[in-house]
């Protein structure tokens, strides 16, 4: 079976969940099918993770965003003539492989990382944009011959959302873990390469600066924090200068009233997120929308115990009680939310026996359930039938 994999995010440019994802699943699919990724950006040249590039057409520099997402989906489906199947991750990807499903009559699995109608922030970034990319997604997702959705609440959204797809169209198949790679470490180079005392108790964030990850709450949250608990924000560059000027100034005025918070731009090398995330003892995930949050997965792996919002698909991950604490998250009363995001966290402050005996634990379901091996053989079952039906229907 020929397989086109299409995506936004590849490594080396991997920002979020859905780049993890596509990195990890690309692995194992190669010893499965003839896997071709196509992604944003350069060619990658590589034995093992080859990937062919495609750049936005010149004539919508200057544009509005979502031009330039569409001309990339244009390069990509004119790239998949050769494929018996295309499988695009993310609106940014989603359009080439209808445009594919519909010129080589080929099927067109979707895997939804979010969905566009729940991110309505997103006009902030993408102004116009943001109703191109709601339709992108809406004729890529009514229309394909196979969706899947990475967690029990995800696949929930899309039925209510897109009531044109039957409910037999969606598989859940969640995000996967590697256990080798993200396990705890003892080195603690990264702390000191950046300022972090690794003796204190220490909660960390890592993700995006955008409102969906909601760390706005966290760092008001953070005011109530023990005293002697140090903050670390793995936080990239935010979506708007709005957003920036925002947070900020947050960031700012809680650097002004506690010590111990440090704000690191940008995302940080594999191995330095691993050693920060073993010597952390708690993991915020303050997320106020969150289709699965494989981040959690990344700290449980690591022996960290997490404190995340109940909110899409993290309760699918994070046990509550048993890999750490969850936080009902009320858009009405947001104040309330980081109140009591503030007693979870300093719950597991308090009590570092059970914050261990959670890490453990996650580390435990991390490896049971979220195996990428696994995951790859289920989303070839999904592949399988998706051509099957297809064949049938002709």
């Amino acid at each position: 079976m020929k397989v086109g994999l299409l995506t936004r995010e590849y490594p080396p440019d991997v920002y979020g969940g859905a780049g993890v994802h596509v990195d990890f699943l690309s692995r194992e699919l190669r010893s499965l099918v003839d896997l071709a990724v196509h992604a944003w950006g350069a060619d990658r040249v590589s034995e093992t993770a080859p990937a062919h590039g495609h750049v936005p057409a010149t004539a919508t520099k200057g544009a509005n965003p979502a031009l330039s997402t569409l001309s990339v989906d244009l390069s990509m489906a004119a790239a998949v003539a050769d494929r018996d199947l295309v499988h695009s991750h993310t609106w940014y990807a989603n359009l080439a492989g209808h445009i594919a499903k519909l010129l080589y009559d080929i099927p067109h699995v979707v895997t939804t990382h979010s969905l566009e109608p729940l991110r309505p922030w997103k006009v902030e970034q993408l102004g116009g944009g943001y109703a191109l990319s709601c339709w992108a997604e809406k004729t890529a997702i009514d229309n394909a011959d196979a969706i899947i959705a990475v967690s029990h609440a995800m696949r929930s959204d899309i039925v209510r959302l897109y009531p044109e797809v039957h409910p037999d169209r969606v598989t859940v198949i969640p995000n996967g873990i590697d256990s080798q790679l993200y396990q705890p470490t003892d080195d603690r180079s990264a702390w000191a390469k950046h300022g972090i005392d690794p003796n204190r108790p220490t909660v960390l964030f890592v993700g995006r600066v955008t409102r969906q990850k909601g760390v706005a709450h966290l760092v008001r949250a953070a005011a109530g924090f023990r005293p002697d608990a140090q903050l670390v924000l793995c936080a990239g560059e935010p979506d708007t200068a709005e957003l920036k000027a925002e947070f900020t100034g947050l960031v700012t005025e809680l650097q002004a009233n506690r010590d111990g918070v440090h704000w690191i731009p940008g995302m940080l090398p594999q191995n330095e997120i691993i050693q920060l995330l073993s010597g952390s003892t708690v993991f915020a995930c303050p997320s106020v929308y969150e289709p699965q949050g494989i981040v959690n997965l990344e700290a449980m792996a690591c022996e960290t115990a997490v404190v995340a919002s109940e909110v899409g698909g993290i309760p699918d991950v994070v046990i509550n009680g048993s890999t750490g604490l969850l936080v009902p998250y009320d858009s009405a009363d947001p104040r309330a939310f980081e109140a009591k995001f503030t007693e979870k966290v300093n719950e597991l402050l308090d009590d570092p026996e059970r914050t261990t005996g959670m890490g453990l634990a996650g580390r435990r379901r991390a490896i049971e359930e979220y195996g990428w091996d696994a995951i790859a053989a289920r989303t070839l079952s999904v592949y399988n039938r998706a051509i099957d039906n297809r064949l049938g229907n002709r």
